[in-house]
């Protein structure tokens, strides 16, 4: 199938507000026809498109903000939103660039990680009744009433298993000779008549998805056509990865999650506080709404000026994701780190803590009858998540990267007490320049 987005990047001029928008902040990388998608955003108000999301935890990371945001400028435009809970697909997984199955949920498992991921969209788009109200739909709602051989003959005879197997996702897992089940192979297939039953119930026109999910994507269009004669459009977002190559979303410590019970709102900002330079301009204009004028005159900083831009990065992305108060204590936060780090290196005092009480770091709590005996400092860097183990906790104190009340810890075993605590009754602990949390017996 054709695509409206060549290999270089290259495409038509898009004459819609939406196609507009999208393109010039870069999120756009392939469409199914995308001249055609132009016309019918130019002359139909609102057009409805949605984004699927499998609901494997209580809330997605930032590796789904793209479409987030995407989801977020397709209402801004004029235009409906869908979010797609996957309540019958999560039962299988799906299999796209994934180097074993996922673990399979039960199904109270996978409505408390739908409750979860709802919070993250009510921060970023409107629900309601409205028509450009944004609609949250779970698919179990149509899948959970199929039977199977009706679907083989009626949707299953659309699909070659010639061309299935040459798709990324099925054929990157057969070539590493790992196993894909009978039930992923199926995945492709329930994807394609989601987007049908989208088509029919809502009249949905546009599927948007990561560039990994093109494939499955074509699939739903081409449904669409052989079994209702229907004209549908597919819309895919770049997959990101960060200038050293990293993916995104991902951190040594896991996954920037996107509720605040997962992940703090400090965390939140400090994690794009850390952004690489060469990711600045990008991921402004990705990740807030600051005018483009504005991005193009940041991302030209250089040096220590640069710092900067990421912290306006930082404070813009955590108010849309957390709020405007959340954002402005995290980055209050982070500078009354920097001017306690600022203290302690100039006096020697190891006691700085103290002047953190106030702040929005993470803290964690210690029975005190543990820390009146003592415990072994690689152990607490683990129990506060500074470390993703006991023994990255060690190579971490090994490298030198660890430290106590600002003070460097020098063996993995060094017992942190009682005797560590500061005026107010806490320890602190710290990763790097960057990363906190504060202890507290209880």
């Amino acid at each position: 199938m054709a695509t409206g987005v060549l290999d270089d990047g290259a495409m038509a001029t898009p004459r819609s507000p939406f196609l507009v928008a999208a393109t010039e902040r870069g999120f756009i990388h392939q469409c199914t026809d995308l001249a055609a998608l132009d016309t019918q955003l130019c002359e139909r108000r609102p057009v409805v498109g949605y984004v699927g999301y499998d609901c494997t935890a209580d809330s997605l990371h930032v590796g789904s903000l793209v479409s987030i945001m995407l989801l977020r400028l397709w209402q801004q435009n004029g235009h409906k939103p869908i979010v797609l809970m996957g309540g019958g697909t999560t039962r299988i997984g799906d299999p796209s660039f994934r180097d074993a199955a996922r673990p399979l949920l039960d199904d109270a498992e996978i409505a408390r990680n739908m409750a979860g991921i709802r919070k993250v969209f009510d921060k970023f788009i409107r629900f309601g009744d409205g028509p450009t109200d944004a609609l949250m739909v779970n698919n179990a709602d149509w899948l959970d009433e199929l039977r199977y051989i009706p679907l083989l003959r009626d949707v299953g005879r659309h699909f070659s298993v010639n061309r299935m197997l040459t798709q990324d996702s099925v054929r990157l897992r057969l070539e590493r000779e790992q196993p894909l089940s009978f039930l992923e192979f199926n995945y492709p297939i329930l994807q394609a008549y989601d987007f049908v039953e989208l088509a029919r119930r809502h009249d949905c026109a546009v599927q948007i998805g990561g560039s990994d999910q093109w494939g499955n994507i074509v699939g739903g269009v081409e449904l669409g056509r052989r079994i209702d004669g229907r004209t549908l459009y597919g819309l895919t977002t770049p997959l990101l990865t960060t200038a050293s190559g990293d993916k995104m979303g991902k951190t040594a410590q896991g996954a920037v999650w996107l509720n605040a019970a997962r992940l703090s709102p400090y965390e939140y900002w400090q994690f794009w506080r850390n952004t690489e330079d060469a990711d600045v301009g990008r991921f402004l204009r990705l990740f807030t709404e600051m005018p483009l004028a504005e991005i193009a005159r940041l991302e030209a900083l250089e040096g220590s000026e640069i710092n900067e831009a990421k912290k306006l990065l930082a404070t813009e992305a955590t108010e849309l994701c957390h709020g405007l108060e959340a954002a402005a204590k995290a980055a209050q936060t982070a500078g009354a780190v920097f001017r306690v780090e600022l203290t302690a290196r100039s006096s020697g005092s190891s006691r700085a803590a103290a002047s953190l009480i106030d702040t929005d770091l993470p803290r964690i709590e210690v029975p005190r009858d543990q820390l009146e005996r003592g415990l072994a400092v690689f152990e607490l860097f683990n129990r506060a998540g500074l470390a993703a183990s006991k023994g990255e906790a060690r190579r971490l104190i090994r490298g030198g990267g660890a430290r106590v009340n600002d003070r460097p810890v020098k063996t993995e075993t060094e017992p942190v007490s009682l005797v560590d605590l500061d005026a107010d009754g806490y320890i602190r602990l710290s990763a790097g320049r960057k990363r906190h949390v504060l202890l507290r017996p209880v």
